[in-house]
């Protein structure tokens, strides 16, 4: 049975959010706040989190980052949290999903899915040379892409960018992050780098950019890769 924390103080939402998800076979550990859901996750170590950032003792980005410093879990944050410095702060500290309040329970459970099904998958271990879909190829060793049987010609920035999100398959990648990593911490707030050289990625790789199918943007957040 996958487990499920949710660390929530809203006890009207923990409630939908419990019955919803033992409905659906999930086992479900409730906190109503920060140090209570640090000592569940010890104790219980749940598959996955789900964690409002306004709690009563500390913040959630807190929570976040204790947690980040020992295990890998998804956590995915439910928030009415809106700004965008905000969302980025969540996921910098580690979580791998934001989620605004008022949410659908439809979309909160196929988020909840991806995510277990994401730690099911085995990552890719350091000798992977190839990433593969049904679109295009990715040769990590020899830096080479191709695409219906043709190599695609990527720039070094082009190459460095797209590298680190298929390192990281389903995970959404921070603005900031890939900023930092691609163009140097100086440069983290140059947004336009990314429109512009995510939009020539899916040029090059997507059969239709304009609804790509691999290369997908969180709005104000980040991008990540969908194999």
């Amino acid at each position: 049975m996958t487990r499920v924390l949710v660390v929530e103080d809203d006890p009207q939402l923990v409630r939908a959010l419990v019955i919803n998800l033992q409905a659906r076979r999930y086992g479900v550990d409730p906190a109503p706040d920060g140090t209570t859901a640090l000592r569940i996750a010890a104790a219980r170590q749940p598959d996955v989190v789900l964690l409002d950032l306004g709690l009563p003792d500390m913040d959630g980005t807190d929570v976040i980052r204790a947690l980040r410093g020992w295990t890998r879990v998804p956590i995915l944050v439910l928030s009415a949290r809106r700004a965008s410095d905000e969302k980025v702060a969540a996921l910098d500290a580690g979580a791998d999903d934001y989620i605004t309040k008022p949410f659908s329970m439809d979309e909160l459970l196929a988020r909840l899915r991806a995510a277990v099904r994401r730690t099911d998958d085995v990552p890719l271990a350091p000798e992977t040379t190839l990433v593969m879909t049904d679109g295009f190829t990715i040769d990590l060793l020899a830096k080479k892409a191709t695409r219906a049987g043709h190599d695609v010609r990527l720039t070094p920035t082009e190459w460095h960018l797209l590298e680190i999100l298929v390192t990281n398959p389903g995970r959404l990648i921070t603005q900031k992050h890939l900023l930092a990593e691609v163009w140097g911490v100086s440069q983290s707030n140059k947004t336009n780098y990314l429109r512009v050289y995510m939009a020539q990625l899916r040029r090059k790789l997507e059969a239709d950019p304009a609804h790509p199918r691999y290369l997908i943007t969180e709005p104000g957040m980040g991008y990540r890769f969908e194999s």
